[in-house]
């Protein structure tokens, strides 16, 4: 990177750090409230999604060239509906039709047409919503935005494309800086105003990147596979038990492992663990594509252990009552 893209990164981090502090010396801050669903104990404000956006905002000032520019303004037209939908709330269907009509503007925009534009739009909007419902636990999605923009940043760097290499990474020191104030126990929240855009430009960003060949298909689908993984087998899982799965809930496999006694620092530290070993084996897959089957099967196995795991522990404890 040239110095000037270097310092995007910086100024995201410095932007999102000093505006959270800022904030946090205010009053009268949205507040989330604990409830049936959630598993916090008491009121945290949740501020933490202006000061990523922010910090974002900074970056792609410099950075945002004709590419990256429908994905910039995707996701901050998203964290604006965020923003309106967390101050005078907005029906379920208006925030489903924003977010598809984000996905679709950007995807036309980056030149996706005909069935790949269907597929590419569903999978933007799935990952939108999906990191929504993953933020969840003190840390979790702040780790995941750190170490999976961060493994985007270094594969872009290495495939030749310092600017979206840049980019990335001011996202991934962003929610760094977000951490210092949501690793457990949380003084903020990162709210809709932060996993909704975050989520799009995970999909927008890793569809790009694969459209540039910077990175194959696969890369960002095994970097972000944590979230990936729990909120779709989650909600395969209570569609087929015939559940509303738009509905608020806490059958996630990382809920129940704080509902079965884990503190949020002790699955925050977790959660990093895994998400670094699914970075790691996106990375040699980089290295090692000849054995891609091999691969997929080391990513799978720890997801299909772990889940194996806690599905056993929650029918025990449902039996000790």
């Amino acid at each position: 990177m040239m110095p000037a893209e270097w310092m995007a990164p910086l100024a995201a981090f410095l932007v999102c750090w000093l505006l959270l502090a800022w904030l946090l010396r205010r009053g009268r801050l949205p507040m989330d409230h604990p409830n049936a669903r959630s598993l916090h104990e008491t009121p945290t404000p949740r501020i933490g999604g202006l000061g990523i956006m922010a910090g974002i905002g900074v970056a792609s000032v410099g950075l945002a060239d004709a590419t990256l520019l429908p994905v910039v303004l995707g996701a901050f037209a998203l964290a604006a509906v965020s923003v309106l939908d967390d101050v005078r709330g907005l029906p379920v269907r208006v925030r489903f039709l924003a977010h598809f009509v984000a996905a679709v503007g950007c995807l036309l925009a980056l030149g996706v047409t005909g069935w790949a534009l269907l597929a590419g739009t569903l999978a933007v909007v799935w990952m939108t919503n999906l990191y929504n419902f993953m933020d969840g636990a003190d840390g979790l999605a702040g780790g995941m935005a750190a170490i999976g923009f961060g493994a985007l940043a270094l594969a872009a760097w290495l495939g030749g494309a310092p600017g979206l290499a840049a980019f990335c990474a001011a996202i991934a020191v962003a929610a760094l800086a977000f951490l210092r104030f949501n690793f457990p126990p949380a003084r903020v929240f990162m709210g809709d105003a932060g996993s909704i855009p975050l989520g799009f430009l995970a999909a927008a960003l890793g569809i790009l990147g694969a459209m540039q060949n910077v990175w194959p298909w696969l890369f960002p689908l095994l970097v972000f596979s944590p979230f990936i993984v729990d909120a779709s087998v989650t909600l395969v899982r209570r569609g087929l038990r015939g559940e509303k799965i738009w509905r608020a809930h806490r059958s996630h496999y990382y809920q129940r492992v704080v509902l079965l006694g884990a503190s949020h620092r002790q699955l925050a530290i977790a959660a990093y663990a895994l998400m670094l070993a699914m970075a790691a084996l996106a990375f040699a897959q980089l290295i090692l594509p000849q054995h891609i089957a091999w691969l997929l099967i080391l990513s799978a196995a720890p997801y299909l252990l772990i889940f194996l795991a806690i599905d056993r522990r929650w029918r025990q404890s449902r039996n000790e009552f």
